[in-house]
């Protein structure tokens, strides 16, 4: 038995659209059913992250396959996501359990209110003993908001929650060191280190065709969590029952260092930066070394078209990132700031101007 798993207080389970689905789209409800009973049985609280929506949406509008632009996608989220949140009311409620739908954005897990928000939802949810049900709010994020694919999202959502275990349900059994259907193939039941996957080829895209995921983003979420202390169990969905049991099925990866805290982990993995601010050398050692927040001072230039809020890179001398935080000011604000002190800025802008660029409670050191 595996004690990652028997012990697990707190759990986030992911589960791909091919697990729910078929190729040609609308909801699989013996599936749905399945899943919900093994998640329903485990003494754990759950989160569930669940793709589907747009492959629930794809039937009812007479789309023969998963669009390719994003209005359509969006469309057919708008359609499925009521479908998906039906299902799942229905297969819960017949085991006396009650769900809460939580759609995200990049947006609101990294400014600071809404990361704040996001969080005390999920924890009340819990609290009230409900099942919350995480997606990405496909229908109204665009290009430059999006998590890419809801492995990535789970195991984000999983860091948020400070889980103690991050479960992946798709349509493999698991980790293998090649193709599965090749019989030189062998299973990975364990993985302790990313250094043991040197030599194993991931670069295979799902079965099904309904979702954006495969094999490189499973292992990719892995990374994510494990490194924030939370072993993942990577297996196919009809064994959902046997992984919450603790039992060795699928491909476990241990956790490779303890939890760091939630909202930088959220910061360094879950943002794409809108900008570049080009520190100067004793910037960089006070912002790498000393843990200092980020003045005027110390940036020699920037990059890119910012709003106060938004994520950036802090970059050296030689334009390597070392750091990403939320910038306080407009990047049309900054250029006549570049190179001053706050004191000589407060006393000829006025106080508002004495405020770093970057606060060290908002930066993460990549």
């Amino acid at each position: 038995m595996r004690e990652q798993v028997t012990e697990a207080r707190r759990i986030v389970v992911k589960v791909g659209s091919s697990s729910l689905t078929t190729a040609a789209g609308g909801l699989d409800e013996s599936r749905v059913e399945a899943l919900v009973e093994a998640l329903a049985s485990t003494p754990a609280e759950v989160v569930l992250v669940s793709s589907g929506a747009i492959a629930a949406g794809l039937a009812p509008l007479g789309l023969p396959r998963r669009p390719r632009d994003l209005a359509t996608q969006q469309a057919a989220a708008s359609v499925g996501q009521g479908l998906l949140m039906r299902a799942y009311n229905d297969a819960f409620a017949r085991h006396g359990r009650v769900v809460g739908q939580v759609l995200l954005t990049v947006d609101d897990v990294t400014r600071r209110a809404h990361y704040r928000n996001a969080y005390r939802t999920l924890r009340r949810l819990l609290d009230l003993k409900a099942i919350p049900i995480v997606n990405e709010n496909d229908t109204v994020a665009t290009e430059e908001i999006r998590f890419g694919d809801n492995d990535r999202l789970a195991a984000l959502v999983a860091a948020l929650v400070h889980a103690d275990l991050l479960v992946l349900l798709s349509d493999v059994t698991g980790l293998y060191t090649g193709d599965p259907s090749l019989p030189t193939s062998r299973a990975i039941s364990d993985v302790r280190t990313f250094g043991d996957l040197e030599d194993v080829d991931i670069r295979r895209p799902g079965k099904a065709g309904v979702g954006t995921g495969g094999m490189v983003t499973k292992v990719e979420a892995a990374r994510i969590a494990t490194t924030s202390g939370i072993p993942v169990v990577l297996a196919s969905a009809p064994h959902a029952a046997g992984v919450l049991g603790g039992h060795p099925v699928g491909t476990l990866f241990h956790r490779q260092r303890e939890r760091p805290q939630a909202r930088l982990f959220w910061l360094a993995h879950a943002t794409t930066p809108r900008g570049r601010l080009h520190l100067d050398a004793g910037a960089v050692r006070a912002v790498v070394g000393g843990h200092a927040s980020l003045l005027p001072a110390g940036i020699t230039s920037v990059d890119g078209r910012f709003a106060a809020g938004d994520p950036v890179d802090l970059v050296d001398v030689a334009g390597v990132p070392i750091a990403r935080g939320l910038v306080n000011y407009d990047a049309a604000e900054l250029p006549p700031l570049l190179g001053r002190s706050t004191g000589d800025l407060a006393a000829e802008l006025g106080p508002a101007y004495e405020r770093e660029v970057v606060h060290r409670d908002d930066l993460v050191l990549l």
